[in-house]
């Protein structure tokens, strides 16, 4: 009777070390998942001022959209909540296309070689923030139904695993900045 008992109690043991290792192992890939959207946002954020004085040194009187983007930045990099900072970068996106915008209106910024590179490099890290926003709402989807569903939810209650929250964005679109047109430039 005891070596019935020993072996239940093994196996629930055994089952409950299995189950907190894939919790461990799904809870660890939303954290990688988080740093790689980290990375691309810093990188993002360390661009914008570098774009915002080159399209200043060609529409300083745009000084309205100029001052938003700078503040926009300078609230996204204050914020650690994920769903907050979803929302903010939506609207920092919202700010660098504005940017951009203006920039359309300016032939010799478009045609200015550091420009067209600091767009471009914006337009990569939007490329990859965009596929790092996929992957970590991808991980934090599987460890949140992993941690909700049983026999999993019950080992995720014993030791305090708690669901992770999305990095939304309303659409692909607001996580793409547009490519400007530059026309033909030899």
């Amino acid at each position: 009777m005891s070596y019935v008992i020993a072996t239940i109690l093994l196996v629930l043991a055994a089952l409950t070390a299995l189950l907190y290792n894939r919790l461990i192992r799904d809870r660890n890939r939303v954290n990688a998942a988080w740093s790689d959207i980290d990375v691309q946002l810093q990188r993002r954020h360390d661009l914008i001022p570098q774009l915002v004085k080159a399209v200043d040194q060609y529409a300083g009187y745009e000084r309205a959209t100029l001052e938003a983007v700078t503040n926009l930045r300078a609230q996204a990099m204050q914020i650690s909540d994920v769903t907050e900072l979803g929302d903010a970068e939506e609207e920092l996106s919202a700010g660098v296309r504005r940017l951009l915008a203006v920039a359309e209106q300016y032939p010799d910024l478009k045609a200015n070689e550091n420009f067209l590179n600091l767009q471009t490099e914006l337009a990569e890290t939007e490329n990859y923030l965009q596929f790092a926003r996929r992957y970590y709402n991808g991980s934090v989807r599987q460890f949140n139904t992993r941690s909700e569903t049983v026999p999993d939810n019950i080992i995720a209650g014993w030791f305090g695993f708690t669901p992770r929250s999305y990095f939304q964005k309303t659409s692909d679109d607001v996580a793409n900045v547009p490519l400007v047109n530059l026309g033909n430039i030899e």
